[in-house]
């Protein structure tokens, strides 16, 4: 399939312009009221000059924003029949790729998904008299004012942004400033070169938590490159691990009902029912579209239904901030229960048909099996020829159990 978990995404390159023209077509067919944003990749203007050809070609209203997070461009949704982010999310900065949102900020379902795919083979035009039309639009101050109604942030707050240069460099730091909080900014300037990898991992920023540090900040957010995502620091300088911000965020919230992703801790369980989807936001969000209060994985993408079904890394950062103005984060973190995670992967030329073999109906969302004292995930990676092994237990010993029960089922073959 052309989509992946997160829309169109791949090496720039012709096809991806050729693929951008088409889909652009077939928004301004079937979606003729469309918002279009980009990140600050270098390829996105064109991109997006692309994909507003079809939409013009095909006869349809192409509503231009230019650089806004993907999340700013899914909130706008809801005033047209569709929203388009050029984007490539996390990726490094020679990808680029098309995001398709719904008027209520989803992703488009994989049932759109596979449509869309049907369509693309050949798309449909307007003649000369029935062309589109392109205007200017604004999506950063609707959504910047619906975060500011719904969060309450203290104004004596200090905190580090880092946007790592991407779209969140456009929002963020305004919507804390316009509510008085301090700020020091980190690479938040949308130059078109991220500043770090633009996946927000632990091991890209160690340089966040020691300016949290040397500033006595509050607390640090940081954001990719489309600002879907949000990770944090405590008041300590500690980089917090996706599960204790998925657990942090869900008792904020009171949510009882959070929906999360195959891999994610079990501590989440210990505060919520919990219905887990493959690894993939778009599988978060298509859940939440008929269960839950709230969701998210611990890749630092997190979804509020009453907000908006796509992942909101701005969203999330003033939330996050808005615990930090009540409490101390760091001792809350250490209040809150932890458990091992083992990662291991097994490099394998036929890794989606072992893990196919093992029972996975789709390779790629893998096979989780919950033991008593813990859990397993295997899953065949999405890009590399490896499978991905992931064991959590109530204590070490019991996940290096569950993981060594998983490697031998890889290694035997065995479905159950």
């Amino acid at each position: 399939m052309l989509f992946g978990s997160s829309g169109i995404r791949m090496r720039f390159d012709r096809t991806l312009v050729e693929t951008a023209l088409a889909v652009g077509a077939i928004l301004g067919e079937r979606f003729p009221d469309c918002v279009v944003g980009t990140d600050t990749r270098t390829t996105s203007p064109l991109l997006a000059r692309t994909i507003i050809a079809g939409i013009m070609g095909a006869g349809g209203h192409a509503r231009f924003t230019g650089i806004a997070p993907t999340p700013s461009v899914a909130y706008s949704a809801r005033t047209a029949k569709a929203g388009c982010m050029i984007t490539a999310s996390h990726n490094p900065e020679e990808y680029n790729g098309i995001k398709l949102f719904n008027p209520d900020g989803s992703s488009f379902v994989q049932a759109q998904q596979r449509e869309m795919e049907e369509l693309l083979k050949e798309p449909g035009w307007a003649d000369w008299q029935h062309q589109g039309a392109e205007t200017s639009f604004d999506a950063l101050t609707p959504h910047k004012r619906a975060i500011l109604d719904r969060v309450s942030l203290d104004p004596g707050l200090s905190v580090v942004i880092d946007c790592g240069n991407g779209a969140g460099s456009i929002l963020t730091p305004n919507l804390f400033a316009e509510a008085g909080i301090r700020t020091t900014c980190l690479s938040c300037n949308p130059s078109g070169r991220f500043g770090r990898p633009s996946e927000p991992l632990k091991e890209y920023l160690g340089y966040v938590g020691e300016m949290v540090k040397k500033t006595g900040a509050d607390c640090a957010v940081v954001h990719d490159g489309d600002a879907d995502r949000m990770v944090a620091f405590d008041n300590r300088g500690r980089y917090i691990d996706g599960d204790h911000l998925l657990l942090l965020l869900a008792e904020h919230l009171g949510a009882k009902k959070v929906v999360t992703t195959s891999d994610a801790s079990m501590i989440i369980e210990e505060v919520a029912e919990v219905h887990r989807t493959p690894v993939g936001d778009a599988f978060v969000s298509e859940e939440l579209l008929s269960w839950g209060e709230f969701g998210g994985e611990p890749s630092g993408a997190w979804i509020f239904p009453h907000h908006s079904y796509c992942p909101d890394g701005p969203f999330a950062a003033a939330l996050f901030c808005e615990i930090a103005s009540g409490c101390d984060v760091a001792e809350r973190l250490d209040a809150m229960p932890a458990y091992p995670i083992l990662r291991e992967s097994v490099p394998h030329e036929r890794a989606r048909e072992i893990v196919t073999g093992l029972g996975a109906a789709n390779p790629t969302d893998g096979i989780r099996v919950a033991r008593e004292n813990g859990w397993y995930l295997i899953r065949a990676s999405g890009t590399e020829p490896k499978i991905r092994i992931t064991a959590e237990g109530t204590t070490l010993p019991a996940a290096k159990e569950m993981l060594e029960q998983a490697k031998t089922r890889v290694r035997q073959g065995k479905t159950a």
